[in-house]
């Protein structure tokens, strides 16, 4: 019996793409494969056939094609000829896999918790073809040092440091990265620790993650700012725990609204997410001095002071901390790159070590080679130099940026007032931010819906976030003006 013949049109070749011609080639077959698109024996194009129809060198796909057949996905059926081998690599797990009946079963009943409270914030993967993308929290390739940062890599793959590294570090983190925590970071806070005081944690979320588990249970009682960054009150929701949400105000959560009975406090106080209001001294003793009398501990996420560009950062909260009340949060996302997923926790010694140990029930560690190049690239003065950069340039887009929103009658409904890297926007009562974001898309602009920080209000909601860490100087003008054109034609 004849096999069947593939044709040459299930090929595409995207040149625009940064992977390689006859990589390309090799995902195509491999996905098809795969799918059970192709079935063992069929004939695939000859390399001249193929490469006639897509316009490249025989020699690209014959490299393709051997690489396959070394894979075991062909074989060869002739001097230029291939085909789909008879027991490629996936014939197995495709029977195994085919006809499990997965539809069929109720997930809701098997699964104990569905862990989607929270309303996401949506960000385009494909972000960067956007020319007017206001998101926070994504970087700016030109200001970090991609050279540098290899450079960090490649020494962390040196014989001494990859011995270290390949093994398992159980429960412990990288000493070189802990020491530079304790050493430079944290004492740019105000804040002395001891390497017993702090855990590395997989970004900030992590950490917020562990310290719910710790502190809150079924019953207790525990507070929030309102607005309220989604993933933290998500966090305290799934705790269990009794949630009061109390709204802040130009100086941030008031430690005056607090509830009579209090477990746990978690704030932003150095610049509120997301409006970017920073708790002045008075209150952050009030508030310290609420935690001794009630007998609560305050959780602070400080995820954003290195962008200091108007003026210095206010000292932490948890540096006017004397009795270990204060449990401080945070991360190198904002400061090296968000993908980098890289955080801290400082806590008393007891606290770190149970920390750790459910850190260890979780992921064991963050990756040990992560860490070792993140402390190169701290200790060999990378990150300040990064840091430099952003804030020269950021200071510039935050000139620009406000001068645009005030050109176009937009209200600044918060920013941070040492600098940081977006403004908390008030639209005209009865606007649907949500609408507005989806809208925009089509005019090139990304912006975020303020909705996923107010979990629990009713109707739309007016608040949007511009940041402006990832759009062009030269864009933001008309990025801003699009918005506003926008925002008038669906209030028309």
């Amino acid at each position: 019996m004849a096999q069947a013949t593939v044709s040459e049109t299930i090929f595409f070749l995207d040149r625009t793409s940064r992977i390689g011609l006859q990589a390309q080639i090799r995902e195509t077959v491999v996905s098809a494969v795969l799918s059970g698109r192709l079935q063992p024996g069929a004939q695939l194009p000859s390399t001249r056939k193929l490469a006639e129809y897509l316009n490249i060198s025989r020699i690209t796909v014959t490299l393709a094609y051997q690489e396959l057949a070394s894979q075991g996905y062909v074989e060869t059926a002739s001097r230029s000829s291939y085909r789909v081998a008879g027991n490629p690599p996936t014939s197995g797990l495709e029977a195994a896999t085919s006809d499990t009946g997965a539809d069929e079963i109720d997930w809701s009943s098997k699964l104990c918790k569905s862990f989607i409270v929270a309303k996401q914030m949506r960000k385009p993967l494909d972000w960067r073809r956007y020319p007017y993308p206001f998101l926070y929290g994504q970087m700016d390739p030109s200001l970090f040092d991609l050279g540098a940062w290899r450079d960090c890599a490649r020494r962390a793959l040196a014989r001494e440091d990859f011995e270290l590294m390949a093994g398992d570090f159980a429960a412990a983190d990288d000493v070189q990265l802990v020491n530079y925590i304790c050493s430079r970071t944290l004492p740019s806070r105000g804040i002395r620790a001891t390497p017993d005081e702090i855990l590395v944690t997989v970004g900030a979320q992590n950490a917020l993650w562990i310290v719910t588990q710790l502190l809150l249970r079924q019953g207790a009682h525990a507070v929030c700012e309102n607005p309220c960054h989604p993933d933290m009150s998500a966090s305290l929701k799934l705790s269990g725990a009794d949630v009061t949400a109390i709204d802040v105000d130009k100086e941030g959560l008031p430690p005056a609204a607090l509830p009579g009975k209090v477990d746990a406090v978690f704030v932003t106080p150095s610049h509120h997410s997301p409006t970017g209001a920073t708790m002045p001294v008075e209150r952050r003793a009030a508030l310290l001095a609420a935690a001794a009398a009630e007998d609560f501990i305050i959780v602070e996420d400080d995820y954003e002071f290195e962008m200091s560009f108007l003026a210095p950062p206010s000292p932490a909260l948890k540096s006017f901390d004397r009795t270990g009340r204060v449990f401080y949060i945070g991360s190198f996302s904002k400061s090296l790159f968000p993908g980098l997923r890289l955080g801290y926790l400082v806590a008393p010694a007891p606290v770190i070590r149970e920390a750790r140990a459910l850190r260890a029930l979780m992921l064991r560690h963050p990756p040990g080679h992560l860490q070792r190049t993140a402390a190169y690239f701290l200790a060999l003065g990378h990150h300040d130099a990064v840091l430099h950069r952003m804030r020269s340039e950021y200071h510039k887009r935050h000139i620009v940026m406000a001068e645009a929103l005030q050109h176009e009658g937009f209200i600044i409904a918060g920013s941070s007032a040492f600098g940081g890297t977006s403004f908390w926007v008030a639209g005209p009562e009865g606007l649907d931010a949500d609408l507005l974001m989806n809208e925009l898309r089509q005019d090139g602009v990304l912006i975020e819906s303020g909705s996923p920080f107010f979990p629990d209000a009713d109707g739309p909601c007016r608040f949007f976030r511009m940041g402006y860490s990832s759009i062009p100087r030269a864009n933001i003008a008309e990025g801003v003006s699009r918005t506003a054109a926008r925002m008038k034609w669906l209030l028309a």
